[in-house]
Parts: structure tokens; C-alpha cells; sequence
């Protein structure tokens, strides 16, 4: 019987590949991820706190690991094929968003590990968007844009050979691990040569610059890869000392004492030289799609929480103060987050946010049968229970939508509204995407139903 590399081992595997491989691509990332690094370091020497918390919760090892990238597909079958190839590295979709109320013609899900064991040992995410051609509202360059997909095969001979392998023996040796990393980054490599000439990219870009990154090359480069930072208004505000063009504005949820969810910043897309196949001759050009991203993770939150979340969101940006149109944005959004509780025990109090309980350690005082919400609140107010908030491990569709259009230069279209099609979605991935919510309280049930069998233990123990 072989003995087979782990699905954690190979996700490691290929996230360091992949970050080794964007670093020569895209330099800015490097100088990137020196910053964050110091920022990181320079939270936790002035935090200790925070750092015995990261420990104490399994989480500060993950955070030099913790990275996300995005990838854009063209046809369902390469929708079906990465959910094949994200599976043999033990990541599965997660969510749904549509993209297309913020003007941007995709719809998209996170493939990411599930399981609390997993995300501690390497959370990383893919997020991956379909394109929607029916959105081209050209018949003409619709049909166009299909048939060019059609032509292309964006994964190697020899990945699917080892994707299939995996599925009918169970799993990879490591020698074959690292032969699938090595396949399978080529699906994500840069390629400076574009599939289609250069009248034919303009009418692409023409309609939206997301359609001719998607369909004018010959796979879906990586466009970014995002490392997890504890303090990103210091990354924001560091960027420029180090030459690099930040976005006008933080994504997400306002600067909080107890971060919330996801905040998101980015570097400004690059413009990047590309051949065309034209007849003759190839025609020099430029291309913009790849960027620098940061991110910082919150606590995660139930529905009721996120109801509040996006009901304060929508109110800043129903008064024209979204992203960077607004120069009080910053301004405004706190003022209406003033309204969601900045403490963490606040915020479990109100229902608002996802928890894992545990013993402190301290004496526990005797508590039989079910945990009950006011049992559970009693045993945390004697110290004798901990709750740490579950990370946000997810995205957000204003947020993505935002970075998206920052780095396309703004003035896209904007009259997709009320396209979500998540039936369609799944259709072309062969799968069911996991409810996020589902998997937040079945954590947070996980460490009750723990919880409650230790302290019966140790009722029994008391009683003997």
C-alpha cells in the first residue's frame, strides 16, 4: 500500500510554489510581502497579548503561510476541472457571489479547506470567478469570445492524468505531489503572448476589461496573491514609502478595536508589454489585470451580524460615498459603524459573531447536562471558560467587487444588476457550494458539544 502525501502537504505544497512563482513574476509582491512582514512583527512585539491569543487559538503559525489568490475562467469546463484539481489539495467551494450587481460581468466561489484542522495548518484560499458571457450584450463578439474559450486548454496533459490518479487510488505519493504542483502551476503562469490579435482585444477590452483578460490569453493568470496582515491601515499608509501606488481607499469594514470579517486594500494593477497575433508581424501592447493585494481577517459573523453589517455598508454608500468617489468616505463609515458593538464579548452577547469555547483552565464550577446560553455565559464571566472568535476565513462581494474595479480603471459597465444565477454556477462546477454560515456554527457547535463532554468528565471525576 503507498503511503500518500496529505491533502494539507500538497496545498502547502503548491501555495509557497505559487508564491515563489508570483514573486518573480510580479517584484512589487516581494517588496510587498517585506512590509507586511514588518508590520505583522511590530503588531505582535507591541501586542502581547494578541500574540498569546493567536497561539492560544492555533492561529499564528498560519499567518505567514495564509495567503489567497484569484483566478478568472472562461467555460464551465474549466469551472469543473479546478474544482477536480482544488480537491486533490483538500479545498472545496465555498459561497457564492455575484459580481455583476457591482458592474462586473462574473460570478464566483472561494475554494478553500473546511475542516478547523486543516485551515490551522494552511488556509489557503483560491477565488475563482466564471465569466458571464451572457452579459456581452454584443451577439456577435459573444459568440466570438466562445468560440476563442472553446479552442483553449488551460491544463496540462499530464495534471489531468494526476488528477485522475488521485481519484481512483486515493490519494498522491509525493513524488507524484510534487510532480502535480509542478503541472499545475502552469495553469497559472503569466503569459506575455495574448491568443488573439489586437483588434480583437480592443472590442473585448471595448465591452470590459475583465472580458479581454479572461478570453485574449492562453490560461487565467494569477492576478494576485494576498498575504494576511494584523494591522492594514499601517500597510495602507506604508505603501507609498516603498514605491508602491495603494487604492484610494481600505475595502470592507472601517478601522475597529475588534476587526469584523475582511478588510482589503490592493496595489495598482500593472501594465504589462504583451505580444498579438497578428497576421504578419507580431503588434507590441500593454495589458493591465495583475495586482498586489492585502488582507486583514476579523472575527466571523452569524447572519444577524452580517444582516447589521451590510445594512450600515449600503447606508454610507447609498449617500455617494462609496470607495474612492467619496473623499469622506473613511469619515462617514465609521460614524455609521458606531452602531455595531466593538468588543468581542459584545458581539457574542448580541448574536452577532461565530465563537469556539474551551476551559480556561481555571476551576470550573459544576455544570450538568446541555450547556445552556445563560450556563455558558455564567461559566465565561467566572473566567472558567474561554471564547475566541472564529476567523473570518470567507469574502465579500462589495469588497471584491471594489478591488476589481480599482484595478480596471473604474469606468466599466455598470448595468448588470439582479444577475445572480447560482443554479447556472453550480451547474458548470459539478457540485453544491458549502453554506459559510453552516460551516461557522457547526465550528462553533463542535466546541460546545466538546466543551459540555469535558466538563461532564469532569463532573464524573468531582462525584467519585
Amino acid at each position: 500500500m503507498p503511503t500518500f502525501a496529505s491533502s494539507d502537504q500538497i496545498r502547502t505544497f503548491f501555495s509557497r510554489a505559487m508564491s515563489d512563482m508570483y514573486r518573480r513574476e510580479v517584484p512589487q509582491y516581494g517588496t510587498l510581502m517585506e512590509l507586511v512582514s514588518e508590520v505583522n512583527a511590530g503588531v505582535l512585539a507591541h501586542d502581547p497579548q494578541l500574540k498569546a491569543d493567536l497561539e492560544r487559538a492555533d492561529e499564528l503559525e498560519r499567518l505567514d503561510l495564509e495567503r489567497h489568490g484569484a483566478i478568472r475562467l472562461g467555460t464551465a469546463a474549466e469551472l469543473f476541472t479546478i474544482r477536480r484539481l482544488f480537491g486533490v489539495m483538500g479545498m472545496e467551494p465555498v459561497g457564492y457571489y455575484d459580481l455583476s450587481v457591482a458592474g462586473v460581468p462574473v460570478h464566483s466561489t472561494a475554494f478553500r479547506p473546511v475542516q478547523d484542522a486543516a485551515l490551522s495548518r494552511n488556509p489557503f484560499r483560491v477565488f475563482t470567478s466564471l465569466l458571464r458571457l451572457e452579459l456581452i450584450e454584443d451577439a456577435d463578439l459573444r459568440a466570438e469570445a466562445a468560440a476563442i474559450l472553446k479552442r483553449r486548454q488551460i491544463f496540462t496533459t499530464r495534471v489531468l492524468e494526476l488528477i485522475d490518479i488521485h481519484d481512483e487510488q486515493g490519494g498522491l505519493t509525493v513524488g507524484q505531489a510534487e510532480e502535480f504542483v509542478r503541472e499545475a502551476l502552469e495553469t497559472f503562469r503569466w503569459h506575455g503572448e495574448a491568443t488573439v490579435d489586437a483588434g480583437t482585444y480592443r472590442k473585448l477590452h471595448d465591452a470590459h476589461r475583465l472580458i479581454a483578460d479572461v478570453v485574449s490569453f492562453k490560461g487565467p493568470h494569477i492576478n494576485h496573491l494576498t498575504p494576511r496582515t494584523l494591522d492594514i491601515d499601517a500597510v495602507q499608509s506604508g505603501m507609498p514609502k516603498r514605491g508602491i501606488a495603494a487604492k484610494a481607499v481600505v475595502e470592507g469594514p472601517p478601522t475597529r478595536r475588534c476587526p469584523i470579517l475582511l478588510r482589503q486594500t490592493s496595489f495598482k494593477a500593472l501594465q504589462e508589454p504583451i505580444l498579438f497575433r497578428d497576421a504578419g508581424p507580431e503588434v507590441a501592447g500593454t495589458h493591465t489585470a495583475r495586482f498586489g493585494e492585502i488582507e486583514q481577517r476579523g472575527i466571523a459573523l452569524t447572519k444577524k451580524g452580517r444582516t447589521l453589517y451590510d445594512e450600515l455598508l449600503a447606508s454610507v454608500r447609498e449617500i455617494g460615498a462609496a470607495g474612492s468617489a467619496g473623499a469622506d468616505y473613511e469619515r462617514q463609515l465609521t460614524a455609521a459603524f458606531q452602531r455595531f458593538p466593538d468588543s468581542t464579548d459584545e458581539i457574542r452577547r448580541q448574536g452577532l459573531g461565530f465563537f469556539r469555547y474551551r476551559l480556561s483552565g481555571k476551576e470550573t464550577p459544576a455544570v450538568s447536562g446541555m450547556l445552556t446560553a445563560d450556563a455558558l455565559d455564567r461559566l465565561i464571566a467566572t473566567g472558567s471558560v474561554v471564547a475566541d472568535p472564529i476567523v473570518y476565513e470567507d469574502f465579500l462581494p462589495v469588497s471584491a467587487a471594489g478591488i476589481f474595479q480599482s484595478n480596471l480603471g473604474g469606468a466599466e459597465q455598470k448595468s448588470y444588476a439582479g444577475n445572480a444565477s447560482k443554479a447556472a454556477f453550480e451547474q458548470a462546477l459539478g457540485a453544491t457550494v458549502a453554506d459559510e454560515f453552516a460551516l461557522y456554527a457547526e465550528a462553533e457547535a463542535r466546541s460546545i458539544a466538546a466543551l459540555e463532554a469535558e466538563l461532564t468528565v469532569r463532573e464524573g471525576e468531582a462525584a467519585e
